[in-house]
């Protein structure tokens, strides 16, 4: 398998697993997040190919935590600030920043990287 078909597994894999947690805990979701899921596993599958076994399990779920967070950050600027499609608003939650990401959500982001890595 060639590196352009796996990292395009890794992309659809990426955007309906997203899509679908996302409809689990909400009910609903957002082509966007499609986009978004699809980003986050090809960076996850990079970061495992470049930093390989020189970081502990521990930290590699740390680091595709954060990883996912700022992807949500990216996309929220551009989908809920820049085009105003209001997908998601975490403005009522503690530790948010701009209403697009909160603590609470890095947190589960960092739990639910366990399966994906």
């Amino acid at each position: 398998m060639s590196q352009l078909q796996a990292y395009t597994i890794m992309f659809l894999s990426g955007g309906f697993t997203y899509c679908s947690v996302e409809l689990i805990a909400r009910g609903r979701s957002h082509i966007s997040m499609f986009f978004a899921g699809g980003i986050c596993f090809v960076l996850v599958g990079f970061l495992e190919y470049i930093l390989g076994a020189s970081v502990s399990f521990l930290s590699l779920m740390v680091l595709t935590g954060l990883m996912i967070t700022v992807v949500e950050f990216a996309f929220g600027i551009v989908v809920n600030r820049g085009l105003h499609l209001n997908v998601w608003d975490y403005s009522g939650q503690q530790y948010n920043f701009l209403g697009q990401i909160c603590l609470f959500y890095t947190n589960l982001w960092i739990l639910l990287s366990a399966p994906m890595i």
